[in-house]
């Protein structure tokens, strides 16, 4: 089980949506940032799928150069999204699960701290904990 780490209580505003620590903001504005990128998002969902991958197949899944690939895993490593593990010569990535779902499990607990219920309303988009529309 992950636990999320709240800095600073939620207030509740206008509108039920609490404030969410400061913290927490710029973890998911990093975290939206990076994956608005194709390239590291399509890297983020190799890796989800295979488990864990080295840079040279990353390259031939991408078709992209080693330098490109790199770039992008570094940015994805310092947001602290991807494990690195070297083995011989290959840098072998995979997903930090761990710290993605808390940043996202610690968002869906503000929001739904200040509805009734459990469910999520974005317009009519609704996301309800135990998964059901």
């Amino acid at each position: 089980m992950i636990t999320a780490v709240v800095d600073t209580p939620p207030t509740h505003v206008a509108g039920g949506f609490p404030d969410i620590s400061q913290k927490l903001e710029q973890e998911l504005i990093q975290v939206f940032k990076l994956l608005a990128d194709e390239t590291r998002l399509r890297i983020l969902l190799y890796l989800m799928k295979e488990g864990e991958l080295h840079v040279s197949a990353l390259c031939d899944r991408l078709d992209q150069s080693q330098p490109a690939v790199s770039h992008h895993l570094a940015l994805l490593r310092v947001a602290e999204l991807l494990n690195c593990r070297r083995d011989g010569k290959h840098n072998f990535y995979s997903v930090r699960k761990d710290h993605f779902q808390g940043i996202v499990r610690e968002l869906f607990e503000r929001i739904s701290s200040a509805t009734d219920g459990n469910e999520v309303r974005f317009g009519d988009l609704v996301v309800s904990q135990d998964g059901q529309p």
